[in-house]
């Protein structure tokens, strides 16, 4: 049994014990509705993937499937910090049962208490990075000893530059941030996944300006509560057992956000989400 860890054009690189292959998929897969994805565990055998092993999870664009953690790289500015797509990512991961991590790069140009406020209050791992203290980069290769591991974030937050300060050996390719747009250029195009020496799989993924997050999956309107970590202690306290917690009296999230238990932000995130969630035509969630 092996992983995928690449595929150009239906040809797939799949990684094993006893070595790498290039191999096709069956053709019956595509009858099956099953296409494999970067990440797949899968069965090769006479240079084919013959089977492909049930996923722990996995998200549409880019394809990547039996992700342990989700990485957010965010700059302090140059891009500024979006919350909304932050939210919308963030409860992505918690609906798929990913785990969130938080990583804050041009710490030198910015500060980052605010996001280490609104997200490492709910739980979220946030780490610093400070190019200048090696500790800082450690810190990152640590989480990642072991894992699957996604890296995503604004272009130009960086991601690049800090996947190839963790593994100097990966030399992924980098641009410089467009002082015209205000953004980086996309320098990733396909989902890779890049072995550590130190053990352990991490994809760079193109930035969130290039895909809409209903493309990672789609969370219906009564779900969406469920994957803001900081409302579960409070949804059971509502005056209606259908409240939106969008803007109805009795409700215990909002009551939570007026005595500042609940950050602001992250209310009007999800506020917006639901909004967006109401919108969706039911062919829209199968």
């Amino acid at each position: 049994m092996g992983i995928i860890t690449k595929c150009v054009g239906g040809l797939y690189t799949v990684e094993s014990p006893d070595g790498i292959y290039e191999c096709k998929a069956r053709g019956v897969f595509r009858s099956r509705g099953i296409t494999p994805f970067v990440g797949d565990e899968v069965t090769v055998a006479d240079g084919v993937i013959t089977e492909v092993h049930e996923r722990r999870n996995s998200i549409i664009r880019p394809p990547l499937a039996n992700l342990d953690q989700l990485i957010f790289v965010v700059s302090t500015c140059s891009p500024a910090p979006n919350y909304l797509i932050l939210d919308k990512f963030i409860a992505i991961a918690e609906y798929k049962g990913i785990r969130p991590i938080m990583v804050i790069t041009k710490t030198d140009l910015g500060g980052s208490a605010q996001i280490r406020e609104i997200y490492g209050s709910i739980g979220i791992d946030v780490l610093d990075v400070d190019y200048s203290d090696a500790r800082t980069v450690e810190a990152v290769r640590e989480l990642l000893r072991g894992k699957i591991s996604a890296f995503t974030g604004n272009s130009g937050a960086g991601k690049s530059t800090l996947l190839n300060a963790v593994d100097p050996t990966l030399d992924i390719p980098t641009a410089e941030i467009s002082r015209k747009l205000g953004r980086g250029r996309h320098t990733t195009r396909t989902a890779v996944l890049y072995k550590l020496a130190e053990g352990g799989y991490i994809a760079d993924t193109p930035g969130f300006s290039t895909f809409d997050t209903n493309r990672y999956d789609v969370i219906r309107k009564e779900e969406l509560a469920g994957c803001f970590r900081e409302f579960e202690q409070y949804t059971d306290a509502c005056r209606f057992s259908d409240c939106s917690h969008t803007c109805e009296k009795g409700c215990a999230v909002i009551e939570a956000v007026s005595r500042g238990e609940i950050h602001p932000s992250r209310h009007a995130g999800y506020c917006a989400m639901y909004e967006e969630a109401k919108q969706l035509k039911e062919w829209e969630l199968k």
